[in-house]
Protein backbone atom coordinates (compact mmCIF):
# COMPACT_ATOMS: atom_id res chain seq x y z
CA UNK A 1 0.00 0.00 0.00
CA UNK A 2 1.29 3.46 -0.83
CA UNK A 3 2.08 5.81 2.03
CA UNK A 4 0.37 8.51 0.06
CA UNK A 5 -2.89 6.50 0.21
CA UNK A 6 -2.91 5.82 3.94
CA UNK A 7 -0.40 7.91 5.88
CA UNK A 8 -2.48 7.87 9.07
CA UNK A 9 -2.32 4.10 9.32
CA UNK A 10 1.45 4.10 8.95
CA UNK A 11 1.98 6.85 11.51
CA UNK A 12 -0.40 5.15 13.97
CA UNK A 13 1.33 1.79 13.49
CA UNK A 14 4.72 3.35 14.15
CA UNK A 15 3.42 5.16 17.23
CA UNK A 16 1.87 1.99 18.68
CA UNK A 17 5.09 0.13 18.00
CA UNK A 18 7.06 2.79 19.83
CA UNK A 19 4.74 2.75 22.82
CA UNK A 20 4.76 -1.03 23.04
CA UNK A 21 8.52 -1.17 22.69
CA UNK A 22 9.05 1.64 25.17
CA UNK A 23 11.82 4.16 25.32
CA UNK A 24 12.85 3.77 28.96
CA UNK A 25 14.37 1.00 31.00
CA UNK A 26 16.87 -1.70 30.01
CA UNK A 27 16.70 -3.12 26.50
CA UNK A 28 15.48 -6.71 26.20
CA UNK A 29 16.54 -9.38 23.73
CA UNK A 30 15.01 -8.86 20.30
CA UNK A 31 13.62 -5.46 21.21
CA UNK A 32 12.64 -3.24 18.27
CA UNK A 33 11.82 0.45 18.47
CA UNK A 34 10.38 2.30 15.48
CA UNK A 35 9.33 5.93 15.53
CA UNK A 36 6.48 7.97 14.06
CA UNK A 37 6.99 10.76 11.56
CA UNK A 38 5.25 14.02 12.53
CA UNK A 39 2.26 14.88 10.32
CA UNK A 40 4.01 18.12 9.29
CA UNK A 41 6.67 16.07 7.47
CA UNK A 42 4.59 13.12 6.26
CA UNK A 43 4.40 14.26 2.64
CA UNK A 44 7.07 16.94 2.35
CA UNK A 45 10.02 14.89 3.64
CA UNK A 46 9.35 11.50 2.07
CA UNK A 47 11.39 9.80 -0.66
CA UNK A 48 9.57 7.08 -2.59
CA UNK A 49 12.70 5.48 -4.08
CA UNK A 50 12.57 2.60 -1.59
CA UNK A 51 10.16 0.74 0.64
CA UNK A 52 11.78 -0.50 3.85
CA UNK A 53 10.37 -2.59 6.69
CA UNK A 54 11.78 -4.29 9.78
CA UNK A 55 10.73 -6.90 12.35
CA UNK A 56 12.02 -9.09 15.13
CA UNK A 57 12.39 -12.72 13.94
CA UNK A 58 8.90 -14.15 13.48
CA UNK A 59 7.27 -10.86 14.45
CA UNK A 60 5.03 -8.51 12.51
CA UNK A 61 6.65 -6.36 9.84
CA UNK A 62 6.81 -2.63 10.65
CA UNK A 63 6.90 -0.11 7.85
CA UNK A 64 9.64 2.54 8.16
CA UNK A 65 9.37 6.12 6.98
CA UNK A 66 11.90 6.81 4.23
CA UNK A 67 13.21 10.35 4.74
CA UNK A 68 14.55 12.34 1.81
CA UNK A 69 18.09 13.57 2.49
CA UNK A 70 19.90 15.91 0.12
CA UNK A 71 23.51 14.96 -0.63
CA UNK A 72 26.42 16.29 -2.68
CA UNK A 73 26.41 20.06 -3.05
CA UNK A 74 27.74 19.70 -6.62
CA UNK A 75 24.65 17.83 -7.87
CA UNK A 76 22.09 18.27 -5.06
CA UNK A 77 20.63 14.78 -5.30
CA UNK A 78 18.07 13.17 -3.04
CA UNK A 79 19.16 10.04 -1.20
CA UNK A 80 17.09 8.19 1.40
CA UNK A 81 17.31 7.56 5.14
CA UNK A 82 15.54 5.18 7.51
CA UNK A 83 16.24 4.69 11.19
CA UNK A 84 15.19 2.42 14.04
CA UNK A 85 16.68 0.97 17.22
CA UNK A 86 16.97 -2.59 18.39
CA UNK A 87 18.62 -5.03 20.74
CA UNK A 88 19.14 -8.69 19.85
CA UNK A 89 18.26 -9.61 16.26
CA UNK A 90 16.11 -7.97 13.59
CA UNK A 91 15.25 -8.74 9.99
CA UNK A 92 15.17 -6.02 7.36
CA UNK A 93 13.61 -5.94 3.89
CA UNK A 94 14.27 -3.35 1.19
CA UNK A 95 12.54 -2.95 -2.16
CA UNK A 96 13.72 -0.56 -4.86
CA UNK A 97 10.58 1.04 -6.24
CA UNK A 98 11.67 2.81 -9.41
CA UNK A 99 13.30 0.63 -12.03
CA UNK A 100 15.14 -2.65 -12.02
CA UNK A 101 18.62 -3.29 -10.71
CA UNK A 102 21.29 -5.88 -11.39
CA UNK A 103 23.46 -5.65 -8.29
CA UNK A 104 23.65 -4.07 -4.86
CA UNK A 105 26.63 -3.05 -2.76
CA UNK A 106 27.09 -2.14 0.90
CA UNK A 107 29.16 0.80 2.13
CA UNK A 108 31.48 0.91 3.90
CA UNK A 109 33.10 -2.32 2.78
CA UNK A 110 33.90 -3.21 6.39
CA UNK A 111 30.17 -3.60 7.10
CA UNK A 112 29.09 -7.07 8.25
CA UNK A 113 25.72 -6.72 6.48
CA UNK A 114 25.20 -9.29 3.72
CA UNK A 115 22.02 -8.67 1.69
CA UNK A 116 20.28 -11.68 0.19
CA UNK A 117 18.16 -11.06 -2.89
CA UNK A 118 14.81 -12.67 -3.63
CA UNK A 119 13.43 -11.18 -6.82
CA UNK A 120 13.18 -7.42 -6.34
CA UNK A 121 13.52 -7.54 -2.54
CA UNK A 122 16.65 -7.58 -0.41
CA UNK A 123 16.63 -9.44 2.91
CA UNK A 124 19.12 -8.74 5.73
CA UNK A 125 19.57 -9.94 9.29
CA UNK A 126 21.20 -7.59 11.80
CA UNK A 127 22.59 -8.78 15.11
CA UNK A 128 24.28 -5.57 16.19
CA UNK A 129 23.72 -1.83 15.67
CA UNK A 130 25.24 -0.48 12.48
CA UNK A 131 25.07 2.53 10.17
CA UNK A 132 25.55 1.71 6.50
CA UNK A 133 24.22 2.39 3.02
CA UNK A 134 23.00 0.35 0.06
CA UNK A 135 23.89 1.28 -3.53
CA UNK A 136 21.82 -0.18 -6.36
CA UNK A 137 23.87 -0.56 -9.54
CA UNK A 138 26.50 1.65 -7.88
CA UNK A 139 24.20 4.69 -7.73
CA UNK A 140 25.97 6.70 -5.01
CA UNK A 141 23.77 9.79 -5.19
CA UNK A 142 20.34 8.18 -4.73
CA UNK A 143 21.30 5.46 -2.31
CA UNK A 144 19.66 4.28 0.90
CA UNK A 145 21.20 5.07 4.30
CA UNK A 146 20.18 2.78 7.16
CA UNK A 147 20.73 3.83 10.77
CA UNK A 148 20.15 0.79 12.95
CA UNK A 149 20.98 1.98 16.44
CA UNK A 150 21.00 0.61 19.94
CA UNK A 151 18.09 1.75 22.13
CA UNK A 152 19.00 5.22 23.40
CA UNK A 153 19.43 5.91 27.11
CA UNK A 154 16.37 6.49 29.24
CA UNK A 155 14.93 9.96 29.67
CA UNK A 156 16.67 11.68 32.61
CA UNK A 157 14.75 13.07 35.54
CA UNK A 158 15.06 16.26 37.53
CA UNK A 159 14.19 19.94 37.46
CA UNK A 160 16.86 20.76 34.85
CA UNK A 161 15.53 18.34 32.21
CA UNK A 162 14.24 19.84 28.94
CA UNK A 163 12.10 17.22 27.19
CA UNK A 164 11.00 17.03 23.56
CA UNK A 165 8.39 14.32 23.03
CA UNK A 166 7.31 12.73 19.74
CA UNK A 167 6.09 15.38 17.31
CA UNK A 168 7.26 18.48 15.46
CA UNK A 169 8.97 21.25 17.44
CA UNK A 170 10.00 24.76 16.41
CA UNK A 171 12.21 27.29 18.26
CA UNK A 172 10.79 30.17 20.31
CA UNK A 173 9.42 33.06 18.27
CA UNK A 174 12.10 35.07 16.52
CA UNK A 175 14.83 32.44 16.90
CA UNK A 176 16.21 29.79 14.57
CA UNK A 177 17.65 27.78 17.45
CA UNK A 178 16.67 26.29 20.79
CA UNK A 179 18.41 28.11 23.66
CA UNK A 180 20.12 25.93 26.25
CA UNK A 181 21.19 26.97 29.76
CA UNK A 182 24.09 25.72 31.82
CA UNK A 183 23.29 22.66 33.87
CA UNK A 184 20.42 21.49 31.67
CA UNK A 185 19.79 17.96 30.39
CA UNK A 186 18.06 18.04 27.00
CA UNK A 187 16.34 14.82 25.93
CA UNK A 188 14.74 14.21 22.54
CA UNK A 189 12.48 11.17 22.53
CA UNK A 190 12.14 8.89 19.53
CA UNK A 191 9.82 10.53 17.02
CA UNK A 192 10.76 14.06 18.15
CA UNK A 193 11.70 16.22 15.17
CA UNK A 194 13.13 19.68 15.83
CA UNK A 195 13.11 22.28 13.07
CA UNK A 196 15.97 24.28 14.52
CA UNK A 197 19.49 24.18 15.95
CA UNK A 198 21.02 24.15 19.42
CA UNK A 199 22.93 27.24 20.56
CA UNK A 200 25.45 26.19 23.21
CA UNK A 201 27.49 29.38 23.33
CA UNK A 202 28.94 30.25 26.73
CA UNK A 203 27.32 27.35 28.57
CA UNK A 204 28.71 24.60 30.80
CA UNK A 205 27.65 21.23 32.20
CA UNK A 206 25.09 20.38 29.49
CA UNK A 207 24.01 17.03 28.07
CA UNK A 208 21.88 16.53 24.97
CA UNK A 209 20.75 13.00 24.13
CA UNK A 210 17.93 10.80 22.85
CA UNK A 211 16.83 9.48 19.48
CA UNK A 212 15.58 12.78 18.11
CA UNK A 213 16.00 14.26 14.65
CA UNK A 214 17.16 17.80 13.85
CA UNK A 215 15.49 18.52 10.51
CA UNK A 216 17.19 21.12 8.29
CA UNK A 217 18.46 23.13 11.30
CA UNK A 218 21.21 25.07 9.48
CA UNK A 219 24.26 25.25 11.76
CA UNK A 220 22.99 22.44 13.87
CA UNK A 221 25.05 22.54 17.08
CA UNK A 222 27.20 25.59 17.88
CA UNK A 223 29.65 25.75 20.79
CA UNK A 224 31.58 28.92 21.58
CA UNK A 225 33.41 29.23 24.91
CA UNK A 226 31.56 26.22 26.27
CA UNK A 227 32.81 23.47 28.57
CA UNK A 228 31.72 20.12 29.93
CA UNK A 229 29.28 19.34 27.12
CA UNK A 230 28.05 15.91 25.97
CA UNK A 231 25.94 15.38 22.87
CA UNK A 232 24.87 11.87 21.84
CA UNK A 233 22.49 9.73 19.79
CA UNK A 234 20.90 12.45 17.63
CA UNK A 235 20.32 12.40 13.87
CA UNK A 236 20.92 15.62 11.92
CA UNK A 237 19.68 16.17 8.36
CA UNK A 238 20.58 19.42 6.60
CA UNK A 239 19.88 20.80 3.13
CA UNK A 240 21.68 23.50 1.15
CA UNK A 241 19.28 26.13 2.50
CA UNK A 242 22.09 27.83 4.45
CA UNK A 243 25.81 28.12 3.81
CA UNK A 244 28.06 26.54 6.43
CA UNK A 245 25.17 24.36 7.63
CA UNK A 246 27.40 22.06 9.64
CA UNK A 247 26.70 19.24 12.03
CA UNK A 248 28.76 20.83 14.80
CA UNK A 249 31.08 23.79 15.44
CA UNK A 250 33.30 23.45 18.52
CA UNK A 251 35.21 26.67 19.09
CA UNK A 252 37.13 28.04 22.07
CA UNK A 253 35.72 25.20 24.17
CA UNK A 254 36.91 22.35 26.38
CA UNK A 255 35.80 18.96 27.67
CA UNK A 256 33.40 18.15 24.85
CA UNK A 257 32.18 14.65 23.96
CA UNK A 258 30.26 13.99 20.76
CA UNK A 259 29.14 10.37 20.30
CA UNK A 260 26.74 8.09 18.44
CA UNK A 261 25.58 10.83 16.08
CA UNK A 262 24.48 10.63 12.46
CA UNK A 263 24.76 13.71 10.27
CA UNK A 264 24.06 14.75 6.66
CA UNK A 265 25.05 18.06 5.04
CA UNK A 266 24.79 19.25 1.45
CA UNK A 267 25.43 23.00 1.32
CA UNK A 268 28.46 25.17 0.65
CA UNK A 269 31.12 24.98 3.42
CA UNK A 270 29.00 22.39 5.20
CA UNK A 271 31.61 20.55 7.25
CA UNK A 272 30.65 17.70 9.46
CA UNK A 273 32.50 18.51 12.69
CA UNK A 274 34.63 21.67 12.87
CA UNK A 275 36.97 21.96 15.90
CA UNK A 276 39.13 25.01 16.61
CA UNK A 277 41.05 26.57 19.52
CA UNK A 278 39.59 23.87 21.74
CA UNK A 279 40.96 21.11 23.97
CA UNK A 280 39.96 17.78 25.45
CA UNK A 281 37.47 16.93 22.69
CA UNK A 282 36.27 13.40 21.93
CA UNK A 283 34.34 12.54 18.76
CA UNK A 284 33.42 8.87 18.46
CA UNK A 285 31.04 6.27 17.08
CA UNK A 286 29.41 8.42 14.41
CA UNK A 287 28.28 8.40 10.79
CA UNK A 288 28.69 11.48 8.57
CA UNK A 289 27.84 12.15 4.94
CA UNK A 290 28.96 15.68 4.16
CA UNK A 291 29.66 18.18 1.39
CA UNK A 292 32.82 19.61 2.92
CA UNK A 293 35.47 18.39 5.35
CA UNK A 294 34.09 15.54 7.44
CA UNK A 295 36.20 16.21 10.56
CA UNK A 296 38.50 19.24 10.57
CA UNK A 297 40.77 20.68 13.29
CA UNK A 298 41.78 24.37 13.07
CA UNK A 299 43.62 26.95 15.17
CA UNK A 300 41.68 30.12 14.32
CA UNK A 301 39.86 31.97 17.11
CA UNK A 302 37.15 33.71 15.15
CA UNK A 303 34.78 32.25 12.59
CA UNK A 304 33.17 34.80 10.23
CA UNK A 305 30.53 32.29 9.08
CA UNK A 306 29.63 30.93 12.52
CA UNK A 307 26.51 32.02 14.38
CA UNK A 308 28.34 34.63 16.47
CA UNK A 309 31.58 36.42 15.73
CA UNK A 310 34.05 37.04 18.50
CA UNK A 311 33.42 40.41 20.14
CA UNK A 312 35.52 43.23 18.69
CA UNK A 313 35.55 45.55 21.69
CA UNK A 314 39.21 46.49 21.78
CA UNK A 315 39.39 45.12 25.33
CA UNK A 316 41.76 42.14 25.71
CA UNK A 317 39.99 38.87 26.38
CA UNK A 318 40.83 37.76 29.95
CA UNK A 319 40.71 34.16 28.70
CA UNK A 320 42.01 34.36 25.15
CA UNK A 321 41.69 31.40 22.79
CA UNK A 322 44.65 29.08 22.99
CA UNK A 323 46.11 26.11 21.24
CA UNK A 324 44.05 23.24 19.88
CA UNK A 325 45.09 20.00 21.59
CA UNK A 326 43.99 16.63 22.96
CA UNK A 327 41.51 15.91 20.17
CA UNK A 328 40.44 12.28 19.79
CA UNK A 329 38.36 11.10 16.83
CA UNK A 330 37.53 7.39 16.71
CA UNK A 331 35.16 4.75 15.35
CA UNK A 332 33.71 6.89 12.57
CA UNK A 333 32.15 6.06 9.20
CA UNK A 334 32.51 8.87 6.67
CA UNK A 335 31.18 9.63 3.19
CA UNK A 336 32.71 12.80 1.76
CA UNK A 337 31.03 14.30 -1.30
CA UNK A 338 33.35 17.33 -1.28
CA UNK A 339 36.76 18.14 0.27
CA UNK A 340 38.74 16.25 2.94
CA UNK A 341 37.83 13.37 5.18
CA UNK A 342 40.27 13.95 8.07
CA UNK A 343 41.97 17.34 8.08
CA UNK A 344 44.33 19.34 10.27
CA UNK A 345 43.64 22.71 8.79
CA UNK A 346 45.29 25.76 7.35
CA UNK A 347 43.50 28.58 9.18
CA UNK A 348 45.25 30.40 12.04
CA UNK A 349 45.92 33.81 13.56
CA UNK A 350 49.18 35.44 12.51
CA UNK A 351 48.99 38.03 15.30
CA UNK A 352 48.67 35.23 17.87
CA UNK A 353 50.41 32.11 16.50
CA UNK A 354 49.01 28.85 17.83
CA UNK A 355 49.80 25.16 17.81
CA UNK A 356 47.63 22.19 16.90
CA UNK A 357 48.96 19.16 18.75
CA UNK A 358 48.10 15.77 20.17
CA UNK A 359 45.37 14.88 17.68
CA UNK A 360 44.46 11.26 16.94
CA UNK A 361 42.19 9.76 14.31
CA UNK A 362 41.63 6.05 14.87
CA UNK A 363 39.42 3.32 13.41
CA UNK A 364 37.92 5.29 10.55
CA UNK A 365 36.04 4.05 7.46
CA UNK A 366 35.92 6.32 4.42
CA UNK A 367 33.30 4.94 2.03
CA UNK A 368 33.82 7.54 -0.68
CA UNK A 369 35.74 10.77 -1.24
CA UNK A 370 35.38 13.32 -4.04
CA UNK A 371 37.21 16.65 -4.44
CA UNK A 372 38.38 18.25 -7.68
CA UNK A 373 40.33 21.22 -6.27
CA UNK A 374 43.97 20.02 -6.12
CA UNK A 375 44.82 22.25 -3.14
CA UNK A 376 42.17 20.70 -0.91
CA UNK A 377 42.17 17.03 -1.74
CA UNK A 378 42.93 14.38 0.84
CA UNK A 379 41.56 11.52 2.88
CA UNK A 380 44.43 12.11 5.30
CA UNK A 381 45.46 15.75 5.18
CA UNK A 382 47.33 18.45 7.09
CA UNK A 383 48.22 21.98 5.99
CA UNK A 384 50.29 24.38 8.09
CA UNK A 385 49.57 28.01 7.19
CA UNK A 386 48.96 31.33 8.96
CA UNK A 387 51.77 30.87 11.53
CA UNK A 388 50.27 27.62 12.81
CA UNK A 389 52.53 24.80 14.01
CA UNK A 390 51.16 21.27 13.66
CA UNK A 391 52.79 18.50 15.71
CA UNK A 392 52.20 15.07 17.20
CA UNK A 393 49.36 13.94 14.92
CA UNK A 394 48.34 10.30 14.38
CA UNK A 395 46.12 8.73 11.73
CA UNK A 396 45.68 5.03 12.45
CA UNK A 397 43.49 2.12 11.34
CA UNK A 398 41.92 3.95 8.41
CA UNK A 399 40.12 2.00 5.68
CA UNK A 400 39.44 3.78 2.39
CA UNK A 401 36.97 2.19 -0.02
CA UNK A 402 36.97 4.57 -2.98
CA UNK A 403 38.46 7.89 -4.08
CA UNK A 404 36.36 9.30 -6.89
CA UNK A 405 38.70 12.27 -7.22
CA UNK A 406 41.28 13.46 -4.73
CA UNK A 407 44.37 12.32 -2.86
CA UNK A 408 44.93 9.63 -0.30
CA UNK A 409 47.57 11.72 1.54
CA UNK A 410 48.12 15.49 1.38
CA UNK A 411 50.66 16.81 3.90
CA UNK A 412 51.83 20.38 3.23
CA UNK A 413 53.59 23.15 5.16
CA UNK A 414 53.11 26.24 3.05
CA UNK A 415 51.40 29.52 2.30
CA UNK A 416 48.32 29.31 0.11
CA UNK A 417 47.45 32.78 -1.25
CA UNK A 418 43.74 31.94 -1.40
CA UNK A 419 43.42 31.43 2.34
CA UNK A 420 46.65 32.36 4.12
CA UNK A 421 48.18 35.73 4.92
CA UNK A 422 51.50 34.18 6.00
CA UNK A 423 53.28 30.83 5.95
CA UNK A 424 52.79 28.30 8.69
CA UNK A 425 55.44 27.22 11.19
CA UNK A 426 55.54 23.72 9.83
CA UNK A 427 54.57 20.15 10.64
CA UNK A 428 56.66 18.08 13.06
CA UNK A 429 55.73 14.55 14.09
CA UNK A 430 52.96 12.97 12.01
CA UNK A 431 52.23 9.24 11.98
CA UNK A 432 50.19 7.33 9.40
CA UNK A 433 49.73 3.78 10.62
CA UNK A 434 47.66 0.80 9.44
CA UNK A 435 45.96 2.47 6.48
CA UNK A 436 44.41 0.33 3.75
CA UNK A 437 43.08 1.79 0.49
CA UNK A 438 41.39 -0.56 -1.97
CA UNK A 439 42.71 1.38 -4.96
CA UNK A 440 39.20 1.88 -6.36
CA UNK A 441 38.55 5.15 -8.18
CA UNK A 442 40.92 7.59 -9.87
CA UNK A 443 43.01 9.32 -7.19
CA UNK A 444 45.68 11.86 -8.03
CA UNK A 445 49.23 11.78 -6.67
CA UNK A 446 49.58 12.07 -2.92
CA UNK A 447 51.77 14.95 -1.71
CA UNK A 448 54.24 15.60 1.10
CA UNK A 449 55.72 19.10 0.69
CA UNK A 450 57.51 21.71 2.76
CA UNK A 451 58.03 25.37 1.89
CA UNK A 452 61.24 26.43 3.64
CA UNK A 453 63.42 25.64 6.66
CA UNK A 454 60.99 27.73 8.74
CA UNK A 455 57.94 26.08 7.18
CA UNK A 456 59.05 22.47 6.87
CA UNK A 457 57.58 19.00 7.13
CA UNK A 458 59.57 16.93 9.62
CA UNK A 459 59.42 13.43 11.05
CA UNK A 460 56.59 11.83 9.11
CA UNK A 461 56.32 8.07 9.67
CA UNK A 462 54.23 5.87 7.35
CA UNK A 463 53.77 2.38 8.76
CA UNK A 464 51.80 -0.51 7.27
CA UNK A 465 50.19 1.41 4.41
CA UNK A 466 48.68 -0.68 1.62
CA UNK A 467 47.06 0.26 -1.69
CA UNK A 468 45.14 -2.35 -3.64
CA UNK A 469 46.39 -4.99 -1.23
CA UNK A 470 50.08 -4.20 -1.91
CA UNK A 471 52.33 -2.87 0.87
CA UNK A 472 53.79 0.60 0.37
CA UNK A 473 57.49 0.62 1.26
CA UNK A 474 58.51 3.88 -0.39
CA UNK A 475 57.08 7.13 -1.70
CA UNK A 476 57.22 5.70 -5.22
CA UNK A 477 55.23 2.60 -4.18
CA UNK A 478 52.50 4.83 -2.80
CA UNK A 479 52.38 7.37 -5.68
CA UNK A 480 53.52 10.04 -3.21
CA UNK A 481 55.29 13.14 -4.56
CA UNK A 482 57.80 14.43 -2.00
CA UNK A 483 59.20 17.92 -2.56
CA UNK A 484 60.53 21.03 -0.87
CA UNK A 485 61.69 21.10 2.72
CA UNK A 486 60.93 17.58 3.98
CA UNK A 487 63.11 15.67 6.45
CA UNK A 488 62.76 12.56 8.57
CA UNK A 489 60.29 10.80 6.25
CA UNK A 490 60.30 7.04 6.87
CA UNK A 491 58.35 4.01 5.67
CA UNK A 492 57.96 0.89 7.81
Amino acid sequence: MSRQKNPARRAATALVAMLLGGTAGPALADTLLTYPVPPQLMYVAHNDDFTVRVRTPGGEWRDLYEYRVQVDTDTKQNASLVYFDFDGTVELEVMKNNGRFSEVSVAPLSSVVKPQRQGSILHMTLTRPERFSLQFDDDRLRNLHIVAGAPPPARPTGADVVYFGPGFHTPPAGLDHFPVKSGQRVYMDGGAVLKGAFDLNGISDVKISGRGLLWDPGRAIDLEKARDVEVSDLIIVNSDRKDAARVMNIRNSENVTFSQLTGFTSGKWSDGINISTSRHVKVRDGYLRVSDDAVVVYAVADCPICRQKAAQTGIPDPNPPGDTFDIQVSNMRLWVDVAHALYIGHFGDNADPRTIRDVTFDNIDVANLDEDDPDWEGVIAAYSGDSTLIRDITFSNVRVDRIEEGKLINIVAGNNPRYNKAPGRGIDGLRIRNVAYTGQGMPSLSIIRGLSPQTAVKNVTIENLSIGGKPVKSAKDGDIAVSGEVSGLSFR
